[in-house]
């Protein structure tokens, strides 16, 4: 008979005592267990003491976290967290160097626990950790264990960073500062002022003054790619936080120190694989820096204003009178106009007599305008020969450049976001837009031309022009999803996606997902898609049983902290544990500690109604990882919390747990497997049935599926 689930058999050890075994009565005051552990070794005053995990980040054990108590669990007896905290706070002052850096060793391990961290700060530790930096007196290991254990404590968000003196700042940036510090020092160094630059208005400013941003961009000239992510990651946070005023001010400083090409040749470009936190900030800069095309997509233009109305003037010179003086002209006030309204059409405006309503809709506002300007100047014989060759077809089948140059820079936006905050947890950089000083502008300029050349393969009217937009930006899009590294072999790829390639890619994409409607297809379909959903039901569970390497989101996304978790082979029960590192081919269960048997789960939740979806405010995070969240809620009354590195992953554990309990898989991917692999079956039946010389009767549709190799690759 198995013993009640509120009973928990653990080890419990002792330094220099035989362990004890016994069984933990979950409904019995943690107080009451550790008096009972202390006299089984004779120890007095059992108020003096805890307990904690033996293994892993050997966490303490409170009333509040109790319950993650497992079976055969390894826990210690140690001293109280107040005890402990008054100890090491006594032994960080203290006079000897050696015992003060044991000291600070163990304090930078304990600070991460919660329990001890309330402790050490409710005993004002935070600040002597403060006065021994702002002393300038601790170099080397010493410094960065005061460093470690100071951000460990404020992490918790106990202590609001707003406390934090002006000459602790101005201590820890002058580390950052220097042109030759220790790289565990630089480290510690650049992680405290970007957490303190995210969570306080007040400290942003004091950074921003005290911090180099030449500096910084030197930071990324060296070989040590986490100093390069620590780096980027303090520039992203001073150019999130800067005021609108100053964005813009900032990326021209940045500009002018190079970052772009330093980013290119030293971080892309290196001889190190990005690793996915350098990815995600490379993610992030991306985004920040074409978040500041924001202002002149939502500025609307104003008709009456003549500043703006020259920069149209200047595209019909351009396109039509060149090398004429655009003030100087013998024609009448009317002629003039009439000329004007002619090559407005020509130039392909929506308003032929007043072009600038046709800037008046936000968003793309007036930044249509400026890649308009931009191409007709830098790109200028582009510029001339599209809006020419245009202009002199009267086969109705002309390409409207200037609408057609307003819709792409709004489709443009509409793909990379502009506007929008970044995706926590999103590695999503192009290579392709460091390359360029003026990446939006030259992107643009390649697009207008794909669009002209589009519209052209398509043969296409003004009454196509939402139909060719739709072709356009699928081609865009499906470029760009190759990655390409730079502007020439975006132009590369986007060759081999002409018209007719979009046409032959969707036709078989639909043929993988046809619905073919006659009765016997209808029927074949109902009788094989049984046996199609237990297939991928057996794929999934494999999966599972393979085990996935989850990333834990803290309040620091490049202290990568990992877990991995996996089904055992009789899919009995879920094997979880934490990892230092990524894993490097298969993790065996014996390293994974806890587990979770199968029969204990109650069911499987995602999204919002996740428990650390709710709990933590949905990480202050945005719908992107909202969609990637989800739990197992098991007995008694627990959940194991997952965020999934990518869609592919979540639709695998979440179907795969679905198998696992016997409820349907309803995630898009088993949605489109199971349309492609039913459309491939059917497809191998039917030629079998083709091939069969029909004598007088046709034979009976086979009951046995067709035997075929199904391989998953796993993105």
């Amino acid at each position: 008979m198995p013993p009640p689930s509120d009973i928990v058999k653990v080890a419990i050890e002792w330094p220099g005592a035989n362990a004890q075994l016994i069984e933990i009565d979950q409904k019995k005051p943690l107080s009451s267990i550790i008096r009972e552990v202390c006299d089984g070794w004779s120890l007095s005053g059992s108020d003096q003491f805890a307990l904690r995990y033996a293994d892993g980040p050997q966490l303490y054990i409170t009333e509040q976290n109790r319950s993650e108590i497992k079976n055969g669990t390894i826990l210690r007896l140690a001293i109280s967290p107040a005890r402990a905290a008054r100890q090491l706070l006594e032994r960080v002052q203290s006079h000897g160097m050696d015992a003060r850096l044991e000291a600070l060793k163990e304090l930078a391990k304990l600070s991460a626990d919660i329990t001890f961290a309330t402790e050490f700060i409710n005993i004002e530790g935070i600040a002597v950790l403060a006065r021994l930096v702002e002393s300038g007196t601790h170099f080397g290991e010493m410094l960065a264990f005061t460093l470690t254990a100071f951000l460990e404590l404020m992490d918790h968000g106990i202590v609001s960073w707003d406390l934090i003196s002006f000459s602790f700042i101005k201590q820890i940036s002058n580390y950052v500062n220097q042109p030759m510090v220790d790289v565990s020092i630089l480290q510690r160094s650049l992680a405290i002022l970007e957490s303190m630059v995210l969570n306080s208005q007040t400290q942003y400013q004091r950074v921003a003054h005290e911090t180099t941003v030449g500096q910084l961009i030197a930071h990324l000239q060296v070989s040590n790619q986490e100093i390069q992510t620590y780096a980027i990651a303090l520039i992203n946070a001073l150019f999130l936080k800067a005021p609108e005023d100053r964005r813009q001010e900032m990326a021209n400083t940045l500009a002018q120190k190079h970052l772009r090409s330093i980013i290119l040749n030293h971080v892309i470009r290196g001889n190190r694989p990005i690793k996915a936190e350098m990815a995600h900030q490379l993610y992030v800069l991306q985004v920040l820096t074409f978040n500041l095309l924001e202002e002149r997509m939502m500025t609307k233009m104003d008709p009456s204003d003549q500043g703006q109305r020259d920069i149209i003037f200047e595209l019909r010179r351009i396109a039509f009178d060149a090398d004429s003086d655009p003030n100087s002209s013998n024609s009448s006030t009317e002629k003039r106009k009439a000329m004007y309204t002619k090559d407005y059409k020509m130039l392909g405006f929506t308003n032929h007599i007043n072009p600038a309503m046709d800037f008046t809709q936000t968003p793309p506002g007036m930044l249509a305008l400026d890649n308009m300007l931009y191409l007709a100047k830098v790109h200028q014989d582009t510029y001339i020969r599209i809006v020419l060759e245009n202009s002199s077809r009267e086969d109705k089948h002309e390409c409207p450049f200037g609408r057609c140059a307003i819709e792409l820079t709004k489709t443009l936006c509409e793909i990379l976001q502009v506007g929008e905050l970044p995706n926590e947890g999103c590695n999503d950089y192009h290579p392709m837009f460091f390359t360029h000083d003026r990446a939006w502008e030259e992107f643009f300029c390649i697009c207008i031309q794909l669009l002209n050349k589009t519209w052209k393969e398509m043969r296409a009217t003004s009454e196509d022009f939402n139909k060719v937009m739709q072709v356009v930006r699928e081609q865009i899009t499906r470029a760009l999803g190759m990655k390409p590294n730079s502007l020439d072999q975006f132009k590369s790829k986007l060759r081999g996606l002409s018209y007719s390639e979009i046409l032959r890619l969707r036709q078989s994409e639909r043929m993988s997902q046809d619905d073919f409607q006659s009765p016997p297809i209808i029927e074949l379909r109902e009788r094989i898609q049984p046996e199609i959903l237990e297939l991928i039901k057996q794929q999934r569970l494999n999966r599972l049983c393979e085990g996935s390497c989850f990333r834990k989101i803290g309040n620091r996304r490049r202290q990568e902290k990992f877990w991995f978790c996996r089904l055992s082979l009789n899919h009995k029960v879920l094997h979880y544990g934490d990892l230092e590192e990524p894993p490097q081919g298969e993790v065996p269960f014996e390293s994974l500690s806890e587990k979770i048997p199968v029969a204990d789960i109650k069911s499987v939740v995602t999204g919002k109604d996740c428990p650390h979806m709710k709990e933590k405010s949905a990480l202050k995070q945005n719908k992107e990882v909202l969609e990637l969240a989800f739990s197992i809620l098991h007995d008694p009354d627990e959940a194991l919390n997952f965020i999934a590195p990518n869609k592919y992953e979540y639709c695998i554990w979440t179907d795969g747990l679905s198998a696992l309990l016997g409820r349907e898989m309803s995630s898009e991917l088993t949605r489109s497997d199971l349309d492609t692999l039913l459309s491939m079956e059917m497809k191998l039946r039917l030629l079998d049935l083709e091939n069969i010389q029909i004598p007088e009767a046709p034979p009976p549709i086979p009951k046995e599926p067709s035997t075929y190799n199904f391989v998953y690759h796993y993105g």
